[in-house]
């Protein structure tokens, strides 16, 4: 019982916060041994380039994202901004069409946004492909540091960065902003070590050469579209400094059903990626995804509760003062994460209570993701979380 307590243990804490550590030593000893990766000079390579923002229903926002995406810095003559809006049913269509110096695919039928992704692709011929989304605003270089990547052959994907907006944070979804930095860490020590494990669709790019359709029932299709870019070998770079914002979710149920959506996207990736669990493949990439992203999406939060579990059972039978402390530390971290769900549920703002809260929310839509996947009730059509208003 006590070996099965410490190896469920152990695999949690590597799981959350090893990696992390593990990541960063190598890291510095890449450094030493190889110096530090060298990042190529701003606006000098200027790739032809397409932008892709996909929209469904969002007239409400779209036209402030049509004059963020004009404001974008690039050479005018290599850049082509293309909006897809299938199956919205509002004006944002009728909106985008208002401006000519973008192009506009709408198709009424609503089958998803990688069908959407599927139609646009087969008309786009640049060498980069830039994807965004339409709640999500760029900095006005995001393009010129994304493109720069481009000129070492060996990248094959470019990924920017999520924000999300401090300012009107929800007090529900506190723990967002703590884990979106959290993540940005990571995935800068992935790339220097090698490469980042998938791109986040609020902005990714890839080499048109090397792009491939990925199955219409695709759940997360930036996932996806990346990792089978890095299974030929390629790189995907992350770069901070191209960002985009976006709002947090309204409410912690809005968030929850954004996080089951990636949970049910993360099994089916699994199952879809096989290669990438051979580590003589590609040891450090196997590694890599393993470490960031396998064990979240499948057994770590199964060992949560079981070392709950066994940590009791263990107190019950013997009075080591080790595996007490333990417990207390547990049951603390979890009263805490119960504190925070009743103080949501009352409009009471106390922070440091939402990031224990945010953390069993993730890994209970783990759980959910899991059986939703499993009951093939999980669309891969669009299914929006509401977002919090500025």
């Amino acid at each position: 019982m006590k070996i099965l307590f410490w190896t469920s243990l152990l695999i949690v804490f590597y799981t959350f916060a090893g990696y992390a550590i593990v990541l960063y030593a190598l890291v510095k000893l890449r450094r030493l041994v190889k110096g530090k990766r060298t990042v190529p000079e701003l606006g000098v390579h200027f790739p032809t380039l397409t932008l892709i923002i996909a929209a469904y229903n969002e007239e409400g926002i779209i036209e402030e994202k049509i004059r963020n995406t004009l404001a974008l810095k690039y050479d005018a003559d290599k850049l082509k901004l293309l909006f897809i809006t299938d199956g919205s049913s509002d004006k944002t269509p009728d909106i985008i069409s208002q401006f000519k110096e973008v192009d506009l695919m709408h198709s009424p039928l609503r089958k998803g946004k990688i069908h959407a992704i599927h139609r646009a692709m087969e008309v786009v011929d640049s060498e980069i492909v830039v994807y965004t989304d339409a709640n999500t605003f760029l900095n006005a270089e995001a393009l010129l540091y994304i493109a720069r990547h481009y000129s070492d052959p060996k990248v094959g994907a470019v990924s920017g960065e999520k924000r999300v907006m401090q300012d009107v944070i929800s007090d529900a979804t506190a723990g967002e902003g703590f884990y979106w930095k959290y993540e940005s860490a990571l995935k800068k020590w992935d790339s220097e070590l090698y490469s980042v494990v998938g791109a986040a669709g609020e902005l990714f790019s890839v080499r048109r050469s090397l792009y491939r359709n990925v199955e219409a029932d695709t759940i997360l299709d930036d996932f996806m579209i990346s990792m089978l870019i890095a299974l030929q070998g390629y790189r995907i770079i992350y770069e901070p400094d191209a960002y985009a914002s976006e709002l947090s979710s309204d409410n912690i149920k809005e968030e929850l059903k954004r996080k089951v959506r990636i949970a049910a996207g993360g099994i089916q990736s699994i199952l879809r990626l096989k290669p990438l669990m051979n580590p003589f493949s590609n040891p450090i990439l196997s590694f890599q995804y393993i470490s960031h992203r396998v064990l979240r999406w499948t057994v770590t939060p199964f060992l949560l509760i079981l070392t709950l579990i066994l940590n009791i059972l263990i107190c019950i039978q013997s009075s080591d003062l080790l595996y007490q402390l333990i417990l207390i530390a547990q049951c603390l971290f979890y009263l805490m994460a119960i504190s925070g769900f009743m103080l949501e549920k009352r409009k009471i703002k106390v922070k440091i209570l939402f990031v224990p809260y945010y953390f069993c929310i993730m890994n209970y839509a783990v759980f959910a993701g899991i059986l939703r996947y499993i009951k093939g009730s999980q669309s891969s059509a669009w299914e929006k979380a509401r977002r919090k208003s500025a």
